[in-house]
């Protein structure tokens, strides 16, 4: 298994979830690599615009593409999951396109709610998968980030949370499933979902 590196930080606490549940993965940064890997988890944190060039200069955005097109089981998280949509209001930057839709920043009309949207927060699956089916009525898991996925199919949906409105917090189609949270940083209840995620075959 490879967890994809370009240049977006977050890949030790990645590896070292993984190591818990027993799987030796690979932090890569090699075309070839990610292009040949069974499985793959593509993190990040940080700002779309530098992720993309780094993808784009690399080759590892069109790999990433390429084993999505092969069929090979990938997780996207945080900003892996912002940057496989079609574009980002972030750096007005085109993006992967492994999902269609976009990414737009919060606008909060409550004074009291801050972004970043920062901490635990609950996820309701809506749409049955099986990466995702271990979430329990109560789960919470860790968010940081400013911007938020807009799918544009609703069955493209898999999971919401709440920020003073609805958001998309998990998003699948084919082999292809991200969360918008940190399930590496979210104590029991995300390795669980790492777990399932390492047992999946990629169909939904």
């Amino acid at each position: 298994m490879v967890v994809v590196d370009y240049d977006a930080g977050n890949l030790m606490s990645v590896q070292r979830a993984c190591r818990e549940l027993g799987v030796d993965a690979e932090i890569s940064n090699d075309p070839a690599h990610i292009r040949a890997a069974e499985r793959i988890i593509f993190p990040g944190v940080g700002a779309a615009g530098s992720a993309m060039r780094s993808l784009r200069t690399t080759g590892v955005g069109a790999a990433l593409v390429d084993a999505f097109h092969a069929g090979a089981p990938i997780l996207g998280i945080c900003l892996g999951m912002q940057i496989s949509l079609d574009h980002s209001e972030e750096n007005d930057t085109r993006t992967l396109g492994i999902v269609a839709g976009e990414v737009r920043r919060f606008r909060l009309d409550d004074p009291a709610l801050k972004v970043p949207h920062m901490g635990w927060n609950a996820v309701r699956v809506v749409r049955s998968h099986p990466v995702l089916d271990g979430i329990a009525q109560g789960d919470e898991f860790y968010f940081v980030h400013a911007y938020r996925p807009l799918p544009a199919r609703r069955e493209h949906v898999l999971a919401e949370s709440v920020y003073e409105g609805a958001f998309c917090s998990a998003l699948g189609t084919g082999n292809y499933v991200a969360t918008q949270f940190h399930p590496e940083k979210s104590g029991r209840a995300g390795l669980r979902l790492l777990e399932r995620f390492l047992a999946w075959d990629g169909r939904a």
